[in-house]
């Protein structure tokens, strides 16, 4: 068994975190050595937790809407590595799922950038990502971050989270669709041509 192997088996049997999870540990995530662009979000859902498979809910629908590619696309590791801040459900809050489990980005992060050497883009989904991946760099909340992707790139392409959540965020920052998607596309696209 190589060293990438034996990474994805310990991350698939981590239970670092099995006491404050109240579905249970089952780790989600999809990496491969060959992967050209990161997708780093927030936790799975208990959709995505049911099924075992990243981003397989509204969100990841309008996801690959934002990407233009397809299931197939999207899912085939070599293209797509998904690597969420946490990798298991992390419960439910009062305004909706509770944050990413705060052990697991730390644990395994490092590790599985290190095993994906042709990785170019980073998508940086939602606040987490966008705290822990910019730090200093971000602005003063995520829609300035967003709304100055440019800074970021060609490393990171920084993103609002698509869930049905965030439509009214969508809908008062118009300039999302017009600005930031189609810079996005063209970026996917030219990474998955290669």
């Amino acid at each position: 068994m190589n060293s990438f192997e034996s990474l994805v088996l310990d991350a698939q049997s981590c239970t670092v975190c099995k006491e404050f999870l109240p579905l249970g540990p089952r780790p989600v995530f999809s990496i491969h050595p060959e992967s050209k662009i990161l997708v780093i979000g927030q936790a799975p859902g208990t959709k995505v937790h049911a099924t075992g498979i990243p981003w397989n809910d509204a969100s990841g629908n309008e996801l690959r809407r934002w990407l233009d590619v397809s299931g197939d696309q999207f899912y085939d590791p070599r293209n797509f590595g998904i690597m969420p801040m946490g990798f298991c459900y992390p419960g439910r809050g009062v305004g909706g799922d509770l944050p990413p489990r705060p052990e697991c980005a730390p644990l395994w992060h490092h590790k599985m950038i290190n095993q994906m050497p042709e990785v170019k883009l980073t998508l940086l989904i939602g606040q987490h990502a966008l705290k822990y991946y910019l730090g200093k760099r971000k602005r003063k909340n995520l829609t300035e971050t967003v709304r100055n992707f440019e800074s970021y790139m060609p490393e990171f392409i920084p993103l609002v989270h698509p869930s049905p959540r965030n439509l009214m965020w969508r809908r008062r920052n118009p300039w999302f669709e017009e600005l930031v998607v189609p810079v996005l596309r063209e970026r996917v696209h030219e990474l998955l041509a290669r």
